[in-house]
């Protein structure tokens, strides 16, 4: 198959779909590969070394979309790149579509086959392809939001860690998954106090178990949330429910609770974010200030650390992308029920339960979808 890395053009997305190394996989099991001209170049991968391993460089994105079978990107396709889209292209990529109509409706137009990574499920429920860049995100949460507290950011003027005779900062994180585990992880080395809050008392026992005394663990339905949210100097959205909208979990009148100068980081905001104050922002531009609190929402925060992020998402994304390539994706698909679950929209279908409520559109089930 003829398979298309495009540079991302989302505001400051420096990764990449594809490294040298996964094409150089690619190219062995006889598959082409069309990278775009320095799509790799922020992420530390130039022109040469994708050529070493048998890629073509094409000069534009429109090049590769009119030529490759397969589109492989990282963020969601911005509104030049669905204009290109065409009819039984696939495209693998985040989605994220429960928060964006105007693309739902786009690939629905263009009866392109759209697969998610962050709904690809594995046989314990999880999210194998999200996972890689939920740990970035949620590491990068405590950093962002330490930086965020620091007086000539409009923060509080607090070391998140403390100082010998100075207590640390309180850091609250809703949400004890991927995300929450690592800007635990973080927030415990830099000797924070830290609440977890999670509805499921089995996992907040998880998290006791790899933490210890550090975490103060707090069952959602068992706390007074506003009191909580009041007592945190950094606030950690990292709730998800796969596919579809955040939940709305911390309001407007919470935020007013909230102290001077602290700050929030909806990691969520992807999927709406689980603030009802949050707007996606950027790495240009990160921040913005409701109620004397920061608020820090960066919609692609791994793109920050595009290196680290592009292998740790290659590591995911590769071996299902080979089994895509090398069987098409209807056998790819009906073989694997955890990867059929990344089928999103399939010629002019919605195939992912969530997104067809949110948006009031019909639902087709994607095993029946891909028989057509």
């Amino acid at each position: 198959m003829k398979i298309g890395v495009p540079k991302e053009i989302k505001p400051q997305e420096n990764r990449i779909g594809l490294t040298p190394e996964s094409v150089k996989t690619l190219v062995s099991e006889g598959h082409e590969v069309i990278v775009e001209n320095d799509a790799g170049f922020e992420a530390g991968f130039d022109n040469e070394q994708y050529t070493n391993v048998g890629a073509k460089i094409a000069n534009t994105a429109s090049d590769i979309f009119n030529d490759a079978e397969i589109i492989v990107k990282v963020k969601e396709p911005q509104k030049v790149e669905v204009d290109m889209i065409r009819e039984n292209q696939i495209v693998y990529t985040y989605l994220h579509l429960a928060a964006a109509k105007e693309l739902t409706e786009g690939l629905i137009k263009s009866k392109s086959i759209n697969i998610a990574y962050e709904t690809v499920t594995d046989d314990n429920g999880r999210l194998p392809l999200l996972a890689p860049m939920s740990a970035v995100a949620g590491r990068m949460s405590v950093q962002a939001g330490a930086h965020c507290l620091e007086k000539n950011q409009k923060g509080r003027g607090l070391l998140l860690g403390g100082a010998p005779g100075v207590d640390g900062g309180t850091v609250v994180i809703l949400g004890g998954g991927v995300v929450g585990e690592n800007a635990a992880i973080i927030a415990t080395g830099m000797q924070a106090k830290v609440h977890i809050v999670d509805k499921s008392e089995a996992r907040l026992k998880q998290l006791v178990e790899m933490f210890g005394d550090k975490i103060i663990p707090e069952q959602s339905d068992k706390i007074d949330l506003n009191k909580l949210v009041s007592e945190a100097d950094l606030l950690v959205g990292g709730v998800l429910i796969p596919g579809a909208e955040a939940p709305k979990l911390v309001t407007r009148e919470m935020i007013k609770l909230m102290k001077r100068g602290s700050v929030i980081v909806d990691v969520a905001i992807d999927q709406g974010g689980c603030v009802e104050t949050s707007k996606p922002t950027t790495h240009g531009d990160p921040t913005y200030i409701v109620d004397d609190v920061v608020h820090y929402c960066v919609a692609n925060m791994p793109g920050g650390v595009p290196r680290t992020s592009t292998l740790a998402l290659n590591n995911a994304t590769l071996p299902f992308l080979v089994k895509l390539a090398n069987k098409g994706y209807k056998k790819a698909l009906s073989e694997d029920k955890n990867f059929l679950a990344g089928l999103n929209v399939h010629k002019g279908d919605i195939t992912y339960k969530a997104v067809a409520e949110v948006f009031g559109h019909n639902y087709v089930a994607p095993e029946e979808a891909i028989k057509k």
